[in-house]
């Protein structure tokens, strides 16, 4: 008899309905549920395309890391990158779903999401020094729920790699050297009404860090040439920029921005990118 699966991702958990991104053009992704998130995975790529989970930052809970990090039986291993390609190298297990996010519940409820993050579909390869020492990056949940406790303490995130054509190839995988997050809360809602939905967008770079680790050359930049957005800067973006880079359909998180930018007239996409260096830049 099979075991039953968890419920993952709750697309209403916010009162307003949002879904996990899918790819826009429909290309094939497997749906791995877990105890309060959700994976969708590329098996060509072996990596997530997008994942989501649901925050209740009312019940979170602390627990120590379990760090057993495992394949996921569900899918064939050759559909997800395993503990090969962090082998003997300066790559790093990064959680796509944060490990505290899904924590909060019922205590057995929130030991199997500890648990459940440490499936390698849910993990990405990260320079190390990107995966450890970028505390906005990490930090931005906490800052977003904060905010989010002035209505509801709940919050949605999705996260994953920008899966490009051109990623350098590593051990059979293409390397990713962008990253994109997705925060999604509710307001209100008004009198008689129903709650409103608002999200903000961000991209960090792991570009430069790559060369680091002897990853070869895929001949699309020159020794010397500046990388695209300079080492681990943290962008927030236009919600609508991240759809374009991924190929993904972001629904309603697009029109619910709260970054408000004039339309591109000409300019480059990267040029009304917020850098941010605090979470006071941010735009809400």
């Amino acid at each position: 008899m099979t075991a039953p699966q968890p419920p993952g991702y709750d697309d209403v958990f916010l009162g307003a309905s949002t879904a996990v991104p899918l790819p826009a053009d429909g290309r094939v992704v497997r749906e791995l549920t877990y105890v309060h998130f959700t994976v969708l995975l590329d098996p060509a790529r072996r990596l997530a395309v997008a994942t989501g989970v649901n925050i209740d930052g009312a019940q979170l809970r602390e627990l120590d890391r379990s760090d057993d990090w495992r394949l996921d039986p569900r899918v064939d291993a050759d559909e997800q990158v395993g503990a090969d390609v962090y082998a003997a190298n300066d790559l790093d297990r990064g959680h796509l779903v944060r490990r505290s996010d899904p924590v909060w519940g019922a205590p057995e409820v929130a030991e199997q999401a500890n648990s459940d993050t440490f499936v390698y579909p849910n993990a990405a390869p990260q320079a190390a020094q990107f995966n450890q020492s970028m505390e906005l990056w990490l930090g931005l949940e906490d800052y977003l729920l904060t905010h989010a406790d002035t209505y509801d303490t709940k919050l949605s995130v999705f996260t994953a790699p920008v899966l490009a054509a051109d990623d350098p190839p590593y051990r059979g995988v293409g390397i990713p050297r962008l990253f994109w997050k997705v925060a999604a809360w509710a307001t209100g809602p008004e009198p008689g009404g129903e709650p409103q939905l608002a999200a903000t967008g961000y991209v960090l770079d792991q570009t430069p860090q790559l060369d680091d680790i002897d990853l070869p050359d895929d001949g699309t930049r020159q020794v010397g040439d500046p990388p695209p957005l300079g080492p681990y800067r943290t962008f927030q973006v236009p919600i609508t920029d991240i759809a374009t880079l991924t190929g993904l359909d972001l629904g309603p998180l697009v029109a619910a921005d709260r970054l408000l930018v004039p339309a591109s007239t000409g300019v480059g996409p990267r040029d009304r990118w917020n850098r941010l260096h605090t979470t006071a830049e941010i735009r809400l």
